[in-house]
């Protein structure tokens, strides 16, 4: 069918009313054709990525792909894609789409689709759900040029996307009455202008991907199958890449599981360990319409409970983490589109304090006959610059990096992309990452009088090198922490346990929240204190040259990189049986003497 397309694409023509570089009259901003939209150097090296994970020739990409995306450049201009959240600058929106596609597409190559057909009929429909992975990517923000941003020219006169590309200088603002979720549900009025019939006319003949797309174009991402998931993964990628979090694990997980994994372990401490409505000491307060809760306080608890109970892809990160809760809309969003809300509590009893919080609907966690009494004094939303930034002072504190070492481990097993594919910090997910800085000032190792095969045993549960060990061997044996995998934070090398650092110390340091506290007197990240107490037990293998940190190289089918960690001088330490050495994981550095 790629032959309906062998015909030139008709172009939505930009007004030539514009005089090229004539100085703008101030708050006006010049629109531009697509041409110039797509010129900048970032820009052109993904719709270079867009192109090689298709398998169409130039021509054919040009009208299935090039075309709507220089209508969707023209259509966006400079418009963010959100007011104070992600991409929230001139052009991000645009940037936004191109890089959801991108990665929409990187991730279309691992699935089978349709699922469930015959290897034959995936083989026939496998161009045609490419693109409609690709428009299902593009579309899934543009409502919100039609229900969030008040846009008119300079003599007043109103814009609306649905009268075509803006034709002269133009300015904007977001709507404040504007409705969160209204966007979904407005992109009905604007995809034709981006696929042009013939393209419609294509898509439509595959009933399966059509009701997916339509479904997906209604907001009903919950009815999409394969696709919405696609969609919605690819998206949480583009978002954390631009918000600083970690792509990799944003596209590692179907959107719905993530989800009630993330419902499921708020229900469970606000029943077993929250304490609500308590005066000053308090995890969060419960008024008549809303759930707030402690930003901090909720962040640090529920990734501890989730990793405790052995769910990867919890971002380290505290604002990436906000970010996941909103954008899977169990967060309410702020007016200006953040997660964070700053509010004012005040007892009857006349005590007041400022926190940061989490704002949720208390039907999300609760049935009606459950939810408990609300709170007899007022939460007053602070009003003003500081409205939904995050102030507390203890923030900062939980901002340990995410384990890139074991991440990058993943990307060379998993996902191996070529040498010249990535947008640098974007596609290639395989960015070095520095050597943790152990050596130096390397500690004196306690001497071991046998050649123990056991793990020291914590006395009890507070943190210590020993309870890092018994934490680590128990981990093992439930299969809580996974060796030799993808992600796995630990390997078998050279005949023994090898510890990734710093993602095994991390992964330690954000399920038992009492390390910060003992991390934070002696002014050091958790994760280091945590490693300081476990070069303490001797347990690890030495260089000849005294150093403490190996470094393997990870050998992928078309990738290399080398991570970082301990070698264990005894495997029994954390194996009753040895594994096989992990094939992919080879020794650099000179063999322990």
């Amino acid at each position: 069918m790629l032959t309906l397309f062998q015909r030139k694409s008709t172009r939505l023509i930009v007004g030539a009313s514009q005089t090229p570089g004539a100085e703008m009259p101030k708050g006006l901003i010049r629109s531009e054709s697509a041409t110039a939209l797509l010129a900048t150097p970032r820009r052109q090296k993904l719709l270079e990525h867009i192109w090689q994970r298709t398998s169409l020739s130039r021509r054919q990409f040009k009208t299935l792909y090039l075309a709507p995306l220089e209508r969707y450049a023209e259509l966006v201009q400079l418009f963010p894609a959100s007011e104070g959240h992600h991409h929230a600058y001139p052009g991000g929106m645009l940037d936004h789409g191109l890089e959801i596609v991108a990665y929409a597409l990187k991730l279309r190559q691992s699935h089978l689709l349709p699922a469930g057909m015959k290897p034959e009929e995936q083989a026939a429909q496998a161009e045609v759900w490419t693109a409609g992975t690709a428009y299902a990517a593009l579309l899934h923000d543009i409502g919100k040029i039609a229900v969030d941003l008040h846009v008119e020219y300079a003599d007043g006169s109103l814009w609306h996307p649905w009268h075509g590309p803006l034709q002269r200088p133009y300015r904007f603002r977001y709507r404040k009455d504007r409705e969160y979720r209204l966007h979904s549900a407005a992109t009905g009025l604007l995809y034709t202008q981006l696929l042009d019939r013939g393209i419609l006319d294509w898509l439509c003949q595959y009933p399966d991907l059509w009701a997916a797309l339509l479904y997906i174009l209604a907001g009903q991402y919950e009815h999409a199958g394969a696709l919405g998931e696609l969609v919605v993964q690819a998206d949480q990628a583009s978002v954390a890449q631009e918000l600083g979090g970690d792509p990799g694990k944003a596209i590692a997980a179907p959107k719905h599981s993530l989800q009630r994994k993330l419902l499921d372990g708020l229900r469970y401490l606000l029943r077993e360990e929250f304490k609500l409505n308590q005066p000053q000491a308090s995890d969060g307060w419960l008024t008549q319409d809303a759930l707030w809760l402690v930003s901090k306080t909720v962040s640090d608890k529920l990734r501890a409970y989730l990793l405790s109970q052995g769910i990867e892809g919890i971002p380290s990160n505290n604002t990436a983490l906000f970010n996941i809760l909103q954008d899977h809309g169990i967060a309410q969003p702020t007016l200006d589109d953040k997660a964070i809300w700053k509010a004012t509590v005040t007892g009857d009893g006349g005590w007041s304090h400022s926190f940061t919080f989490l704002k949720l609907s208390p039907a999300t966690i609760w049935e009606a006959a459950e939810r408990p009494p609300a709170f007899a004094g007022t939460v007053l939303v602070e009003q003003g610059e500081d409205e939904g930034v995050a102030t507390n002072e203890d923030e900062a504190d939980n901002h340990m990096p995410d384990a890139k070492p074991a991440q990058a481990v993943s990307e060379v097993f998993t996902h191996p992309i070529a040498e010249d594919d990535g947008v640098t910090a974007l596609l290639d997910l395989l960015d070095d990452t520095d050597q943790p800085d152990s050596d130096s000032q390397p500690e004196a190792p306690m001497a071991l009088e046998t050649a123990s095969e056991s793990t020291p045993e914590a006395e009890d549960d507070s943190p210590s090198g020993e309870h890092f060990m018994a934490w680590l061997r128990q981990s093992i044996q439930t299969r809580k922490l996974i060796i030799n995998d993808a992600k796995a934070l630990v390997h078998t090398v050279d005949g023994t346990a090898y510890l990734i650092s710093p993602g095994v110390f991390q992964r330690y340091a954000q399920e038992h929240l009492q390390v910060a506290k003992l991390a934070k007197s002696e002014g050091i990240p958790g994760w280091q204190w945590v490693q300081k107490r476990f070069e303490k037990l001797g347990l690890h293998r030495k260089q000849s040259s005294g150093l403490n940190i190996w470094t393997c190289e990870v050998k992928g089918p078309r990738k290399s990189r080398r991570v970082h960690g301990y070698l264990l001088t005894h495997p029994g330490a954390l194996f009753h049986d040895i594994p096989p050495d992990n094939a992919y994981l080879h020794l650099q550095n000179d063999k322990a003497s």
